[in-house]
């Protein structure tokens, strides 16, 4: 984590290579993506997936990248300004075309009636990576019903097996929040994980076991994929020294982190801690 540095003041964090001033890679730079090496990209977690994996297509897209956004679970069926092409496959459509440069397509399985994109199995993401269809490709991986901090049941997260990146996301705005339906996707669970009870306050120290928890954050994530832990949502200076905490906490401990980003995903403010 030493080669980045801050290149903006407190109120407009960003980070980039040390050197760099390349705004419009800031988002790039912070996930250690290069430009010319095919990834696939895995988020999990809760407290803004989607928003990441969009905004950074939308960087891709600027470098004249080919970028499937998909997903293994579901997501809400994005707004047209958001891409290029849609692939539903129930349409009988199909994902094998030569795909324009500098551009985003999204790939579904259905649309449900309740307006989500619904998500195609694993295996299928892999095999289009492998195809080299495109020069990323960007999953939702799991599923937190809007919700900022989750910890995955069983059968979560699901996460394609030659993801090269694995994005972790936490929401800062769950800390202060009680463990409960209305913050926490999966309570009970997440109780049992960061040994915590149900009704209590989620503090930096919850954070940290969510993430350390071999059945937390990063559970299931591939041996070979880098992982990326991202503060999202840590639009005030409480949030951001509360993020430096969860970082400091996090330093010495046996755990195998490539980054640790905190900011705002939605406002391109963040950093590298």
């Amino acid at each position: 984590m030493e080669d980045y540095v801050y290149i903006a003041k407190f109120a407009d964090i960003q980070c980039a290579h040390s050197g760099s001033s390349d705004a419009m890679r800031t988002i790039i730079d912070c996930f250690k993506i290069e430009p010319n090496v095919r990834e696939m990209v895995s988020a999990v977690g809760g407290g803004g997936k989607t928003t990441t994996i969009f905004k950074l297509a939308a960087k891709l897209k600027q470098l004249n990248k080919k970028v499937l956004i998909t997903t293994t679970t579901a997501i809400y069926n994005p707004e047209k300004e958001l891409y290029d092409n849609i692939v539903v496959l129930d349409r009988e459509e199909t994902i094998e075309k030569n795909w324009e440069n500098g551009s985003i397509t999204v790939l579904g399985r259905t649309i449900s009636e309740e307006n989500k994109l619904l998500g195609v199995n694993k295996e299928f993401i892999d095999n289009i990576y492998s195809r080299g269809l495109f020069d990323f490709i960007l999953v939702e991986a799991d599923g937190s019903k809007r919700k900022p901090i989750k910890a995955p049941d069983s059968h979560e997260p699901v996460i394609p097996s030659l993801t090269t990146k694995t994005i972790g996301v936490i929401g800062m705005d769950s800390i202060g929040k009680t463990i409960d339906e209305a913050t926490v996707h999966r309570p009970l669970i997440f109780s049992k994980v960061t040994n915590s009870k149900i009704g209590g306050i989620i503090t930096e120290d919850t954070v940290v076991r969510l993430i350390l928890s071999k059945e937390g954050l990063f559970k299931g994530t591939p041996v070979d994929s880098e992982r990326y832990l991202l503060l999202n949502k840590a639009d005030s200076e409480l949030q951001i020294r509360q993020a430096n905490e969860i970082a400091e906490k996090l330093k010495g401990i046996q755990l195998q982190l490539n980054g640790i980003i905190a900011g705002s995903m939605k406002h391109e403010r963040i950093r590298c801690i």
